[in-house]
């Protein structure tokens, strides 16, 4: 039989769409190379500096079938979005900035689809370097403290800097401002600072050096043009005294006049000179070393030169004295000396008033610049004042004093005769104070002192202060206090601080910083002052409440005061009140109330007072509820289960109310919950047991935990009885040994040790809870008292005793016995105990029953009567 094969038209046009699906060839992307524009920007590279929205590339690729293609770039999870691709034309434009310190290499990933094939490719693209970092110091402020005696050429600090930038910006040269103004110098490579060649410090002519440190880049394009970056620094440089200067007259040249009229023993004038080393000045020695002729003598210790003759004795109109001031060191050694010439005049006019000269002849007017707080003692060198009265003797005689703020400056000398260099001292270097004045301004007054006529004569000293670093940041308060909502989000304004520096420059600028167990969860702006949460902080009332920590405000030289925060989180209501159970169960004895509690979380009033209400009754008007306590009771004129009958037909009297909780916050939150009540009358039997049984109805294992706890308070009590039972007979015995055997007094072993022999066990039943040990063996065999006492060695007698009446000793060759028990040993004593019963008694009960069959057992083996 033949076979007819059917034509399919369906089949066949199935099978001609599958291989029309299979000739489909996919899209793919041109190569052009790494230079090239357009392709699938495989090794692009672009400069850091591009600008956004510049088009960078154009992705260019085709399909096998000419069907059209459209391009696309994905990033992979995580990576930021560099590019933007026009999905027709393939056109690349750059969305963000480009930043090669940061990210160097971009991964894209490139795709072409002609509608129904796509092709990937991950490409990645280079961000090429650009000059826009500036060089940075490391580790400022620089203060560097070099001694006088540094050899020149010495290096004596090293300067740091880095530029982020590669190639030429990144690298690095350095050179000082002011190069030829300054006694250092500074290596263009390695950054080390040197003292320049031929160039010494002195400490006495200048304290302090500031040199200014540039740190330049080689620079490099950025955005097309070719730029140079610089930073600079400053260097204090404190020069640090070393004994090396001989002392130093100050005031000269010296000019004494001695009148006609003055007094044998008069000071004529008084010599000043300083230890040149002012850093750790020694003190000064004064003497005459010749020209006095015995008419004058000097102060050893204050320089103060006085006539010792009449001057009518005097024989010469001129004297001129040779001093010579000595260096005396603390250990009293005298080192180095200085001399100087004092010309002493006898004159007797009066026709000039004193006169001030400076370096160019008669002046009214010094001024000076300086830095505040100098130390006290210290010589205003940029003064240079002399003072001159051409009278003679008496007459050009006058006193110096400062008109001004008092305290501050001294002048040298005060008593001048005829000439003197006037010295300005420090006094009160706590009052030249940069913030308080700036300018400080004084009346140097010359006025004569014996004369009718009291010429005077007076200049104005301005003194011009520079700022130092002499305060330190001083908060506004000790302490803050702050108060923010516990719902507030993280990064919120919590309070600022406020902390003042009043130095100038960069010795005034402020940095806060907080630290502190209670500072996890809060951050502050290190220059605003701002104290805000954690961006991930959450608040909440109710697990803490109060954080306080302390914060810190320094300047740029370290130091720094402290105040401390207080921060109190507020309460929202942001807490339900909560039921124990959703559905609570009740028995309600008519005429007393039941009650029911719910909690509210929140942490203050009122978010977390509850009011109670009943939401639903069925019937209606049957119960109150007590809105602040939540007890629920009858209407009053429900006094019987006859009046329940009467409401609901419902024999088994049990009412579901829906209460609701609600609490006093803004807003207010509430939670109901379904309550069974099942109300009976009082049960007719009285005492305290029907009414604990019927108020344990509701819960009957708090009924099974009390009586559990009555049982074990009964073992426990006797398990006591026992125990004082079995110490009274151990000390008392009534077992009589056969003689009488002296032993020594031992101190009673502790009751743990007494009791080793008892053993616990885990019982079987409650007769077994005690077992006894029988092992003969384990006895000591020498206690003849027969008792269970701690074996004592007994002391042999020295002569033997009478024996005991035979009714009373056992035999003499009879190893000792002891029945070891709970309550101690057995008297032989027999004694007739009512049964008791069935309780926590049978355990006691059945252990004596044991121990008397063991007595009796014993008793018959070695034929010992009872006793």
């Amino acid at each position: 039989m033949k076979h007819v094969r059917h034509f399919n038209p369906s089949l066949f046009l199935s099978l001609v769409h599958v291989c029309l699906v299979q000739a489909n060839y996919a899209p793919y992307f041109f190569d052009n190379g790494a230079r090239s524009t357009n392709g699938n920007m495989a090794l692009l590279s672009l400069s850091e500096d591009t600008p956004v929205g510049t088009h960078v590339y154009t992705l260019n690729g085709t399909d096998p079938e000419g069907d059209p293609v459209t391009y696309d770039l994905t990033y992979e999870a995580g990576s930021r979005r560099y590019f933007s691709v026009d999905k027709n034309l393939g056109n690349v434009t750059l969305i963000e900035e480009l930043d090669r310190e940061k990210e160097d290499e971009i991964e894209v990933i490139v795709s072409i689809s002609d509608g129904l094939s796509t092709v990937s490719e991950k490409v990645r693209i280079l961000v090429m370097d650009a000059n826009d970092e500036s060089p940075e110091f490391i580790n400022t402020p620089y203060i560097v403290g070099v001694p006088e005696n540094t050899p020149s050429s010495s290096s004596i600090f090293k300067i740091e800097a880095i530029d982020k930038d590669t190639g030429s910006g990144g690298s690095i040269t350095y050179f000082l401002q002011n190069i030829h103004a300054n006694k250092f110098t500074i290596d263009r490579h390695s950054g080390v600072l040197r003292i320049k060649t031929g160039v010494t410090l002195d400490y006495e002519k200048s304290r302090t050096h500031f040199v200014v440190v540039v740190a330049k880049d080689g620079g490099g394009k950025l955005r097309g043009d070719n730029k140079v970056f610089s930073a600079t620094t400053t260097v204090t440089i404190n020069v640090e005294d070393v004994q090396d200067t001989p002392p130093m007259f100050i005031g000269t040249p010296y000019y004494g006049y001695v009148y006609e009229d003055t007094l044998a023993g008069s000071e004529v004038l008084t010599v000043v000179a300083l230890d040149g080393d002012r850093g750790k000045p020694n003190s000064i020695h004064y003497c005459i070393v010749n020209g006095s002729e015995g008419s004058f003598e000097i102060s050893n210790t204050t320089g103060a030169i006085s006539v010792i003759k009449s001057p009518n004795q005097l024989k010469k109109e001129v004297y001129e004295l040779k001093v010579q001031a000595s260096e005396v060191s603390q250990e009293g050694d005298i080192s180095e000396h200085v001399f100087a010439t004092v010309t002493i005049r006898v004159v007797d006019l009066n026709n000039h008033p004193p006169t001030f000269y400076g370096e160019n002849g008669p002046q009214n007017r010094f001024e000076l610049t300086m830095y505040e707080h100098p130390p006290e003692g210290e010589i205003l060198r940029g003064l240079k004042i002399t003072v001159n009265d051409s009278d003679q003797g008496a007459n050009a005689k006058f006193n110096l004093r400062l008109v001004g703020p008092g305290g501050i400056f001294r002048v040298v000398p005060q008593t001048v005769l005829n000439e003197a260099q006037v010295t300005i001292i420090v006094e009160n270097s706590a009052a030249i104070d940069f913030e308080n004045s700036k300018v400080l301004t004084f009346k140097l007054l010359a006025i004569e002192v014996n004369t009718p006529e009291k010429f005077s004569s007076t200049a104005d000293i301005v003194i011009r202060l520079l700022d130092t670093n002499d305060n330190v940041p001083k908060f506004s308060s000790d302490y803050y206090i702050a108060r923010i909502p516990e719902n507030s989000p993280g990064g919120s304004n919590v309070v600022a601080v406020t902390a003042t520096d009043p130095d100038s420059g960069l010795w005034g600028e402020i940095k806060y910083s907080i630290y502190g167990t209670g500072a996890d969860l809060f951050l502050i702006h290190p220059s605003t002052g701002i104290i805000y949460t954690q961006p991930w902080a959450v608040l909440d009332a109710e697990v803490n409440s109060k954080y306080n920590f302390y914060v810190k405000a320094e300047d740029t030289d370290g130091k720094y005061s402290l105040a401390e925060v207080f921060i109190t989180v507020l309460d929202v209501n942001d807490h339900s009140p909560e039921f124990n159970e959703n559905i609570q169960e009740k028995t309600m004895i008519i005429g007393s109330p039941v009650k029911i509690e719910a909690i509210d979380q929140d942490a203050e009033e009122p978010n977390n007072i509850v009011d109670y209400s009943i939401m639903q009754a069925d019937p209606a008007n049957v119960f109150d509820i007590d809105q602040s306590t939540g007890e629920i009771k009858l209407k009053s004129y429900i006094r019987s289960l006859d009046i329940i009958h009467n409401i609901t037909k419902n024999k088994d009297c049990i009412w579901s109310l829906v209460v609701q909780a609600k609490d006093r916050g803004s807003p207010s939150f509430s939670t109901t919950a379904v309550l069974k009540i099942d109300i009976t009358e009082e049960t007719l039997h009285k005492g305290p047991m029907a009414a604990f049984l019927m108020q344990t109805k509701d819960n009957p294992m708090k009924a099974l935990g009390v009586l559990a706890g009555v049982m074990g308070i009964m073992v426990l009590i006797t398990i006591m009885i026992s125990t004082a039972m079995f110490w009274r007979n151990k000390r008392s015995s009534k077992i009589m040994p056969v003689r009488r055997i002296i032993k020594k007094r031992q101190i009673p072993p502790s009751r743990t040790v007494r009791m080793e022999w008892l053993k616990f066990k885990r019982p079987s039943n409650a007769a077994e809870k005690f077992v006894v040990e029988d092992d003969v063996k384990s006895l000591p065999e020498n206690n003849e008292n027969s008792n269970n006492n701690i074996q004592v060695t007994p002391v042999p007698p020295s002569t033997p005793l009478p024996p005991p009446p035979p009714a009373l000793a056992p035999r003499s060759d009879a190893p000792g016995w002891r029945v070891p028990t709970v309550s101690g040993s057995l008297t032989p004593k027999h004694t007739i105990k009512p049964p008791k019963k069935k309780g926590h008694g049978s355990t006691h009960n059945a252990l004596v029953s044991e121990l008397k069959m063991r007595f009796e057992k014993r008793n018959a083996a070695t034929g010992e009567p009872h006793i």
